[in-house]
């Protein structure tokens, strides 16, 4: 045999940690080992333009199949993966994948081919002492990401020069669930070690409860879910041609009330306030439930101006009959199209039964577009026939032009606008290209309880306004307030949640996810109270929850990363709709530079050349970025807005090397340069948008890493907390030396991310600066 190689292989699946687990728990992930005392093998990395040619040692993952049936604590799962060995000889490999935790996973069997390997069972000792043996030997520290579990370990088998082998793997494993909520994991950020990309990625994960279920919430990536009843859901992911570079991440929970909520929490020092996270999901509408919904009032404000004609027009128009297909008897509705003029269906709101749909069908049928713009009276004419409080109201508002007559003043606009909303109603501006006034719709929708809607000019009105109707057509609860009540808290304490978001009251929808945010100053555990209104009666519910003193790991990371995420995008909201000050400035930097959060206003951060991280320097730069928010109209206000909306709201935290959602955006995936970035970070670079070319780029010179981000300047990553001066001290360790392992010991299992970043690193580990 010529050569003998490690192969990394995903095949693991990992159960939840919402308890004790540990970070390297949350990223165990399986690999294929040599077994030559002395050879230096390294991991294979992606490399673009492809090598001319074939490496000694090299192999490419071609595609992952993940299917997990998932019922009460347990999961059975299949994977299937198949290696090809891309090098120039044979490899001889053994398979190894560590545990989440020890008896997690029973009844494993592997096949390779078809034919089944015995696997031996290595303690969580015994796979550590094994792990450092293959780190020093290979002088490749990205497996130490996976010191801290056990692990199996199958016998040797060849993989021919050019030929393909298919992994599959069986095997049952226990789940761990914390006050109702199951946390499932699946290790596919593995997969960035392969010689190219992943050509297939299929996961499916169907979950089967005895009881109803709720909420369904992956914050790692955008995923298809599938619901067949209560009982029974289906959560799809598939990408092609492709590089993982996040653990995939399910979350559900189950639960008998209409309203179900969970709460996940994460607190790095016990120091600082902590973050927690709430999900919250009405049930699915069923015909039984529809009598019980509250009637709701919608109005649909569209722009028939001269702009709007040819093909917008008749979205516009497919629009408006998607929402009249969709009202429910109870409801009042009412369309009021305007240009110069201002034209209604009706004199009041109409209750809406078949005759009123299609009479309704008729005006809209009858609509073309010519005219100027009148939209403060348009809004005005909306907002007056409002006058029951008692049910939701929803004004639909669509433009895709500027004020051209009546009011055009942009303030003046937007004050209108709230003192005639008397109701309440929530205001769901939608801007159609790039000639609106962005800042004004943006404006209407924070004074008005709503969300603003870009259309780009390619994209269809009908699919923008019909996504936003399905969201928001059936409200169970309306005018909600969430409160968290810790046990033994004190008045003297303070409020135990701040920096909420979405700040202030809001309505719950059938099937809608609901995502909230915060801070907490209170460990402990807690009540939650969801209380608002069902057909004008108060309702209220209350579910357990768990905010924790402190977490040795960072598991659940990813919390923090998201609540920075939102905060940003209010941060930027706030300056632009009621300019900068200072504090909003320094805490956009700070976030920044904490939590690796890229915007348009902060991507120069992602300048490796820059020689300094003075927080003076990075104000004044930050505020000269923030001039371009002065531009109310044009494409670059329109895609920064976009932007901000994405951040104000977003599901998933941003910053990932996998972008928003984890999976790897479309046009960056054309490109071998974002690629090459991507492998040479390890999988740790993070992607920020670029509103001036209008697309998503990834930077190599900021990485992420459990809770920390780290900047590189010159050929060593420096941790953001690390100061110049505290750089110049710092305690220098040899790389791989028994006080470089000793360090996961001494300062924590989430340490053994940081020594596994193949680069000279300079990180602060409990107040001490360490450099390796």
């Amino acid at each position: 045999m010529k050569l003998t190689s490690i192969l990394v292989s995903i095949a693991a699946l990992l159960a939840a940690l919402l308890t004790s687990a540990t970070a390297n728990f949350a990223s165990a992930q399986g690999l294929l080992v040599d077994v030559r005392p002395g050879h230096h093998f390294r991991l294979p990395r992606p490399i673009w333009p492809p090598r001319p040619e074939p490496a000694p040692e090299s192999y490419q993952i071609e595609s992952l199949e993940v299917n997990a049936k998932l019922a009460d604590t347990t999961a059975r799962v299949q994977v299937s993966q198949a290696f090809k060995n891309t090098g120039s000889g044979q490899l001889e490999v053994c398979f190894v994948f560590p545990l989440p935790y020890d008896g997690a996973i029973d009844q494993l069997t592997l096949l390779v081919n078809g034919k089944e390997f015995p696997a031996k069972l290595l303690s969580k000792e015994e796979a550590r002492r094994r792990y450092e043996e293959i780190v020093r030997s290979s002088r490749d520290p990205a497996l130490l990401e996976w010191v801290g579990a056990g692990m199996f370990q199958t016998s040797v088998f060849p993989i021919p020069a050019g030929e393909s082998r298919t992994v599959t793997l069986r095997y049952t494993q226990l789940c761990r669930r914390s006050h109702g909520l199951t946390d499932f994991i699946f290790p596919l950020s593995t997969a960035r070690y392969t010689d190219g990309r992943l050509d297939k990625l299929s996961v499916r994960v169907s979950i089967e409860s005895p009881a109803d279920i709720k909420n369904i919430y992956s914050p790692s990536h955008e995923v298809e879910i599938d619901r067949d009843g209560k009982l029974n859901a289906v959560v799809k992911l598939d990408a092609k041609n492709t590089i993982p570079t996040e653990d995939f991440r399910l979350f559900y929970d189950t639960g008998d009330n209409s309203i179900a909520a969970s709460v996940v929490s994460y607190r790095p020092d016990d120091e600082e306030d902590g973050y927690f996270l709430l999900l919250a999901t009405p049930e699915l509408e069923t015909d039984d439930d529809i009598g019980l919904l509250p009637a709701k009032s919608v109005l649909f404000v569209v722009d028939r101006s001269g702009s709007m004609s040819g093909e917008k027009m008749d979205q516009a128009k497919e629009a408006l009959k998607f929402v009249l297909n969709n009202l429910r008897k109870g409801d009042t509705f009412n369309i009021i199209a305007y240009d110069s003029e201002i034209e209604s269906f009706r004199p009041e709101l109409q209750k809406f039964d078949d005759e009123a749909r299609a009479a309704a069908t008729g005006f809209v049928n009858g609509l073309y577009a010519g005219g100027s713009t009148n939209i403060a009276g348009a809004l005005e004419r909306a907002l007056d026939m409002l006058q029951d409080d008692g049910r939701p109201a929803y004004v639909i508002f669509l433009t895709d032009g500027l004020p051209t007559v009546g009011e055009t003043g942009e303030a003046a606009i937007a004050k209108l606008a709230s003192e005639n909303n008397d109701v309440r109603a929530r205001i769901f501006p939608f801007g159609v290209g790039y000639d609106v006034n962005s800042r004004l719709l943006d404006k209407l929708a924070h004074e008005n309880h709503g969300q603003s809607e870009y259309v780009r000019p390619e994209e269809d009105i009908e699919n923008s306004v019909s996504k936003l109707y399905r969201r928001i057509g059936a409200p169970v609860m309306t005018d909600v307030e969430l409160t968290i009540d810790v046990d033994d808290a004190k008045e003297s304490d303070g409020p135990t949640v701040a920096r909420v978001y979405p700040e202030g009251t809001f309505d719950l929808f059938a099937g809608d996810q609901f995502i909230m945010v915060g801070r907490y100053q209170t460990p402990g555990d807690s009540k939650i109270t969801i209380a608002g209104e069902v057909n004008g009666e108060k309702h209220s519910f209350d579910f357990p929850a768990e905010l924790v003193e402190e977490s040795d790991d960072d598991a659940k990371a990813f919390v923090a990363k998201l609540w920075a995420t939102r905060r940003v995008g209010e941060i930027i909201d706030e300056i632009d709709l009621k300019g900068r000050n200072e504090e909003l400035v320094e805490e956009l930097v700070a976030l920044a530079t904490e939590h690796g959060i890229l915007t348009p206003y902060t991507s120069f951060l992602a300048d490796e050349t820059s020689e300094t991280l003075d927080e003076t320097e990075l104000r004044r730069n930050v505020e000269q970025q923030l001039g371009a928010l002065e531009a109310a109209s044009g494409d670059y206000a329109f895609r920064q807005r976009e932007g901000k909306s994405y951040y104000r709201m977003a599901a998933r935290p941003a910053a990932g090397a996998g972008g928003f959602g984890g999976a790897l955006p479309a046009d960056a995936a054309a490109e071998p340069a974002s690629l090459e970035r991507i492998a040479s970070t390890g999988g740790h670079g993070v992607w920020y948008y670029d509103a001036v070319q209008d697309k998503q780029v990834v930077t190599d010179a900021l990485i992420t890493v459990g809770r920390k981000t780290f900047f590189k300047r010159g050929q060593q990553w420096i941790d953001s907390s690390v100061t110049a001066a505290e750089q110049k001290s710092a305690r220098r360790i040899e790389r791989f030396s028994r006080e470089y392992f000793d360090l996961i010991d001494r300062h924590g299992q989430h340490v053994a991310q940081y020594l596994a970043i193949e680069d000279q690193v300079c990180v602060k580990l409990d107040g001490q600066v360490y450099q390796w």
